[in-house]
């Protein structure tokens, strides 16, 4: 998946996985993780999500990461902070937009995820991941770039639990997910344990079918993980 692909979905508005209203999932675990008050949120493939602002209501600091900069123009204009705009040091196609809302920090990198480092986050308490990685593909390959994202997360966050969102399909073989082409991407189960399970102990919190259904009337489901670092 090229980067092409999310800028012309910006470029055209064509933003349907941008929601208006901070997710349900979210507000309903947020407590389970048990954050101390100023905990850091890190927020990847952020783009311009109503979600942290919504965590920075409930007292956290946010870092994210946009490859497309104009979603983190766009957020900072749409909450009327003015944001200090600041050009990462040695590598060229970093940098990072930061302002604050409601006495919390929030800082959005712009550029690819890959090229961040564990320095450039700075302390992370918590990873907040619902459009991130059901939005890229996974071909099979030891590499794919779903493979390669969590164990970039790893490496970012060590010592940070996730709260990870991710969809389903109900009454269907998790074997069929495959023939349903994303973003976002359907994902089974045993995926995420593949992805995660060195590095974390895993439990799915919630599972439930949405109003959506595919051809052949099966709904789809919207599931959340809790995943605590060993």
């Amino acid at each position: 998946m090229e980067p092409n692909f999310w800028q012309n979905k910006w470029q055209s508005n064509k933003v349907g996985f941008n929601q208006s209203k901070p997710n349900t999932l979210l507000m309903k675990h947020f407590s389970a993780l048990q954050l101390p008050p100023n905990s850091c949120f890190f927020v990847p493939l952020c783009g311009k999500s109503i979600d942290m602002v919504w965590l920075a209501d409930q007292g956290c600091d946010v870092v994210g990461v946009e490859l497309v900069e104009l979603a983190v123009e766009q957020f900072f204009e749409e909450h009327q902070i003015q944001p200090t705009v600041v050009e990462h040091p040695t590598t060229p196609n970093l940098k990072y937009y930061q302002g604050h809302l409601n006495s919390q920090t929030i800082t959005l990198w712009v550029g690819d995820i890959f090229e961040l480092t564990s320095q450039d986050l700075g302390p992370v308490d918590a990873i907040y991941d619902r459009a991130a990685l059901v939005a890229l593909p996974d071909d099979g390959s030891e590499d794919s770039l779903r493979v390669r994202y969590s164990q970039q997360l790893i490496k970012l966050a060590p010592k940070a639990q996730q709260l990870l969102l991710s969809f389903g399909l109900s009454g269907v073989d998790e074997a069929e997910y495959a023939k349903y082409s994303g973003p976002p991407f359907l994902i089974p189960s045993q995926q995420i344990y593949d992805y995660y399970q060195q590095a974390y102990d895993i439990s799915l919190v919630e599972a439930y079918e949405t109003q959506q259904v595919n051809s052949e009337g099966n709904p789809f489901l919207n599931l959340a993980w809790q995943l605590v670092p060993h």
